[in-house]
């Protein structure tokens, strides 16, 4: 009877040429209050140099000690990697792929597709360092289509957007269009026509200084493009202390003092001494090393106003 009322219905409604309606997320992003919040009004938990990950000490370029499934089964919610060309294939990798190659960039986004596929209400954010000036229509574009990436991506009514522009949670993950993807350099059309869901990074998302050796974490807008204002930018947290080694100007990350970074104190810290910048909002973004030491998801949840 229910297959039979079920088909009725559907034979209308094609008969119509209406579809039917698309049911609506009650759980985004691990909760139903953030159903309805602006993605431009949430703070995600984030990975620096995500594909860097390895269990060994002695790997000084790592900045990771778990893989991107373990990450995102954290509540990681934002994935930043840098990608370089290897033997003519984009490859993740850390400055150079002979320092730490984290593999093929199809790869990467295949298991990100993967993981997405398994979380339907999950809305996810990238942020890729293109600091080789790959082309994104040649070289990056097609890595996304192999993977996938594409069918999911987040294309803006407008770019660039204002941080009041972007839609709720509720409403990308009712339209199937779940993942953000944000490119450094590139993404702005110079290298040929532009892909409508790369988007570039500064003229919608400002950065504080990185490999910040402080960890009082001084803030201040380090980098940033036009037109709109800092404050309708999305900001982030380069939440990641370094070492330097021996005083040699050498910068690897800090796993001994990760505990302490990651910690509820040492980011929300670093939140109120961003937020005048940001006009008096949390960041959207909170980037880690080592996201599975600390309370790094505690911090976000109170950032979103979720109680620990």
């Amino acid at each position: 009877m229910r297959l039979s009322a079920l088909f009725t219905l559907s034979t209308i409604y094609g008969a119509l040429g209406v579809s039917l309606p698309t049911k609506r997320a009650t759980i985004c992003n691990g909760h139903a209050e953030l159903c309805t919040r602006p993605y431009g009004n949430t703070t995600f938990l984030g990975s620096h140099d995500s594909y860097a990950f390895s269990s060994d000490p002695l790997a000084l370029a790592r900045d990771q000690e778990v893989d991107i499934p373990t990450q995102l089964g954290l509540g990681v919610r934002f994935l930043q990697a840098e990608g370089h060309l290897n033997d003519g294939v984009l490859h993740f990798c850390h400055t150079s792929c002979l320092l730490f190659d984290g593999g093929t960039v199809v790869d990467y986004l295949t298991t990100v597709k993967t993981w997405l596929d398994a979380n339907p209400n999950e809305v996810l954010t990238l942020l890729f360092t293109n600091s080789d000036g790959l082309s994104i229509p040649d070289v990056w574009e097609p890595t996304f289509v192999a993977a996938g990436i594409d069918t999911v991506s987040y294309v803006p009514p407008n770019n660039p957007m204002t941080r009041s522009d972007w839609p709720t949670l509720g409403e990308m993950i009712d339209s199937g269009k779940r993942v953000i993807t944000f490119m450094d350099a590139g993404a702005d059309g110079t290298d040929g026509a532009p892909v409508d869901y790369i988007l570039p990074e500064f003229t919608m998302l400002w950065e504080p200084p990185f490999d910040s050796t402080e960890p009082s974490f001084p803030c201040s807008v380090d980098r940033i493009a036009g037109p709109l204002s800092t404050v309708d930018h999305l900001n982030m947290l380069n939440h990641n202390l370094d070492i330097n080694v021996l005083d040699t100007g050498v910068l690897v990350s800090d796993p001994e003092d990760a505990s302490t970074t990651n910690g509820v104190a040492s980011i929300l810290a670093d939140a109120n001494g961003c937020a005048p910048l940001a006009g008096g909002v949390a960041p959207n973004f909170v980037m880690l090393d080592f996201v599975n030491i600390g309370a790094g998801l505690q911090a976000v949840d109170e950032l979103n106003g979720f109680s620990s």
